[in-house]
């Protein structure tokens, strides 16, 4: 091989080798939010602490909790859509069955869509306008009773 071919086929290797990693990041769901926080939801019933991944960047939303095969009670993710507005989500490439919680800009709960449906393109709207969505695992919301118009305590919305 000449060195002009090397040249090419050295740069088609790394190109080759750096989807083929992306790819397969995406199939095993090895794509995780850079950061985790607590986040507590104040309910009739107590206080309920997550722990969250943090969705801020515009991958990092689109992606979300995709290709995930489990998601452990306790944990989630919380996307932050700063400034408050009109949010629409889904469960495309999304294999386990999600409660979202749409929260407003001053930490109140505006919506629940509870049980949703694994791997659906319906949307999902918040109903109005808010600031952010936290995602946990299905049964969650009924499980501590956790309601519209209850707080959520995070630095997102001036608390904790």
């Amino acid at each position: 091989m000449n060195s002009d071919r090397k040249a090419v086929w050295s740069a088609l290797k790394g190109w080759l080798a750096a989807i083929l990693v992306a790819g397969v990041t995406a199939a095993t769901g090895s794509v995780y939010a850079a950061s985790f926080q607590p986040l507590e939801i104040v309910t009739k019933n107590g206080v309920q602490v997550f722990s969250v991944e943090m969705a801020t960047t515009e991958e990092e939303k689109q992606t979300g909790l995709m290709y995930r095969k489990e998601l452990p009670d306790g944990k989630g993710m919380l996307f932050d859509f700063n400034p408050e507005q009109e949010i629409s989500m889904w469960m495309k490439n999304t294999y386990v069955s999600l409660d979202m919680i749409f929260i407003r800009a001053d930490g109140r709960i505006l919506r629940i869509a509870e049980n949703t449906e694994p791997m659906s393109t319906k949307i999902i709207s918040s109903k109005g306008p808010a600031r952010a969505v936290l995602e946990v695992v299905a049964g969650t919301a009924q499980k501590y009773g956790i309601r519209p118009g209850d707080r959520v305590g995070h630095p997102l919305f001036g608390s904790k």
